[in-house]
């Protein structure tokens, strides 16, 4: 006789399977990866009436519009899960770049299969280019989501990661110079509407937030700033406060526009919407410390909300990032987002 399974472990088994259908066919870095299909809501009335939490679900979830991309596998992920990546060609922006994407266990189970999940865009310092750094699974940031979502401490996001720049030649401060690429455009449109048209997301900005690092900290921040109706919260770890590019020489007014203290006071005149700013900053950059801390001081009121995660003997880099996420400001940070619903 075959031994019995318990139904904690069969249901395990099963999820593990679902995902494996669902997700990909095939195991090869570069096979076609598969996601939601485009969804429409049942139309005429219903045989049942649905459940509470079917009637919030369907209210508050994005089902994905289409048309899907193609997806190609990148790299597995510890949990079951991968990486994949497509090609965006913003149909706003007119810049064509690569978007990297994680999707967590639980977009897979069936009971969260009528639900959207939060987005989380994450930006890499440097260049950003011609890869994000957040796709390297050594760091841990998509193994980190996992556990802390099994633990109650994070949103179980799916985990956005486009590129940062249009080359490895200048920076441009996720902004839209004139006579540059417009990757402000690409970023915090583009990106978006590419995850709206693939995923089950959030209709409103209860859903929608931003991590970065050090220049991709930046434009993480000036982005929530920038678009507070749009986007909730951010992490920004070890940032700059102020544009910096070279290319925003001769565009001051341009430059002005993209500045997260202008943009902050802007919004604290206007009294809102809230918007939630996670900072993080290592004790071994000390350089970074006074900039942060002044922001904090000078505009971290009324519908500026502020936390500031200090790593012991962090540095400015991704890894010391992801170990201040694990021991706090993922959970700070998560608090303002809306859950995925279940419909048992």
């Amino acid at each position: 006789m075959r031994p019995k399974t318990a139904p904690a472990a069969m249901a395990a088994v099963l999820l593990t399977a679902l995902i494996s259908t669902l997700v990909t066919g095939c195991s090869g870095k570069g096979d076609k990866v598969s996601y939601d299909t485009p969804a429409a809501r049942p139309k005429g009335a219903s045989v049942k009436q649905p459940t509470e939490a079917e009637r919030k679900a369907r209210e508050l979830t994005q089902l994905p519009t289409g048309p899907q991309a193609q997806w190609a596998k990148e790299t597995d992920v510890d949990g079951g899960t991968t990486i994949s990546v497509t090609t965006l060609v913003g149909r706003k922006s007119g810049f064509t770049g690569q978007v990297w994407v994680w999707v967590p266990r639980q977009y897979f189970d069936p009971k969260y299969s009528q639900s959207g999940f939060p987005v989380m865009i994450s930006l890499p310092g440097g260049k950003g280019f011609p890869k994000p750094y957040w796709t390297e699974t050594g760091l841990g940031l998509q193994t980190g989501i996992h556990k802390w979502s099994h633990e109650g401490r994070s949103q179980p996001f799916i985990v956005v990661m486009p590129v940062l720049n249009p080359s490895k030649v200048y920076y441009q401060d996720g902004s839209d110079i004139p006579e540059q690429a417009k990757m402000g455009t690409w970023l915090s449109e583009d990106v978006p509407q590419l995850v709206k048209e693939n995923f089950r997301t959030f209709k409103s900005r209860d859903g929608w937030g931003w991590m970065g690092s050090s220049s991709g900290g930046f434009a993480a921040l000036k982005f929530v700033l920038q678009k507070p109706d749009q986007f909730k919260a951010v992490i920004a770890s070890g940032p700059d406060t102020r544009p910096d590019s070279p290319l925003w020489k001769h565009y001051e007014e341009e430059k002005a526009a993209n500045n997260p203290e202008k943009l902050a006071a802007a919004l604290i005149e206007k009294g809102g919407p809230e918007v939630y700013l996670a900072f993080q900053v290592g004790t071994l950059e000390p350089t970074v410390m006074p900039n942060i801390k002044n922001f904090i001081k000078n505009y971290g009121r009324g519908p500026i909300k502020t936390n500031l995660q200090v790593i012991k003997d962090g540095q400015h880099d991704a890894k010391s990032y992801i170990r201040g996420m694990g021991e706090g400001t993922m959970e700070w940070y998560s608090q303002w987002f809306q859950a995925p619903i279940a419909t048992p």
